[in-house]
């Protein structure tokens, strides 16, 4: 039973599931999702360099907390891992317009494309294991939520 293998304890399993919201009972993603996008909100204005450090950074260490994390479980993806939403939605953010609306617009279309999955984000989904895949296709998902936000911008334009 997953209770009986993780604990909130061990830094690796507190990270991987997104700071505890990896284990809400119902659609974990979309929280950890909605979590990483409070948490980035004091961040907009700064650096877009230091941002882009922290984004590769959450990303390479995520490779690692999340394979462990995996393993740990016995489970290759499990749906309590949740990191790799939070990396996803920050890149997502990094890049929208600014204002209110792109955010509510980039955190739609972050969460659709993560959960419909289109290619080549299921491709990643079934082909790449262990942390990389774990972490690889929210980027995925991420990148696709920017380009259709900066189509839109310049449609709306």
């Amino acid at each position: 039973m997953l209770e009986n293998k993780i604990s909130l304890r061990n830094p690796l399993h507190f990270l991987a599931l997104g700071l505890g919201t990896g284990l809400v009972p119902k659609a974990p993603g979309t929280v950890a999702s909605f979590i990483a996008l409070l948490l980035y909100l004091p961040s907009i204005g700064s650096s877009f360099l230091l941002l882009c450090l922290i984004i590769v950074s959450s990303f390479l260490i995520g490779i690692w907390v999340c394979s462990q994390t995996a393993k740990d479980i016995g489970v290759e993806d499990h749906s309590g891992i949740v990191w790799d939403e939070f990396v996803g939605m920050w890149l997502t953010l990094l890049l929208a317009p600014p204002g209110w609306g792109w955010i509510l617009i980039g955190f739609c279309l972050f969460r659709t494309f993560d959960i419909l999955k289109p290619w080549p984000v299921n491709w990643v989904d079934k082909n790449v294991k262990g942390g990389l895949g774990i972490m690889l296709d929210d980027v995925l998902a991420g990148i696709m939520a920017v380009l259709c936000m900066q189509a839109i911008a310049i449609l709306a334009s």
